[in-house]
């Protein structure tokens, strides 16, 4: 199993954080090499690299898209609006589909930049 953290808008507009799970499964990918653990398919639009500097801060704000962010280095701390708080660093996943109601805020915590992988999904 491989975990990554879900933000989503419930029906009220407001943000929370979900603990998903995804199920890793052997399968053979890329033949003669033997066959390894990867989860189902989601269909992605488009990728790109980003930096957040040290002491950056987006105040509250919805996802612009529903993308998916992976945390190669620093840190950022992010905010949902039902107060809950977490922080995300290198090899953190966090799924981003709040893309109505509140949104979350984020900010780069300690002194080092944040870099990562930005990949926008499918509508």
């Amino acid at each position: 199993m491989m975990q990554y953290t879900r933000v989503y808008t419930d029906e009220k507009g407001e943000t929370h954080f979900e603990d998903v799970e995804s199920e890793l499964l052997p399968t053979d990918f890329a033949p003669p090499a033997p066959p390894f653990n990867i989860s189902a398919f989601t269909d992605a639009k488009r990728f790109c690299f980003g930096n957040a500097p040290i002491g950056w801060y987006g105040d509250w704000h919805p996802t612009p898209k529903r993308q998916v962010f992976v945390y190669i280095s620093g840190k950022i701390e992010a905010k949902v609006s039902d107060g809950e708080v977490r922080v995300f660093g290198p090899g953190s996943i966090t799924l981003l589909e709040d893309t109505t109601g509140k949104g979350h805020t984020s900010r780069v915590v300690g002194d080092q930049e944040v870099f990562g992988v930005i990949i926008q999904l499918e509508d």
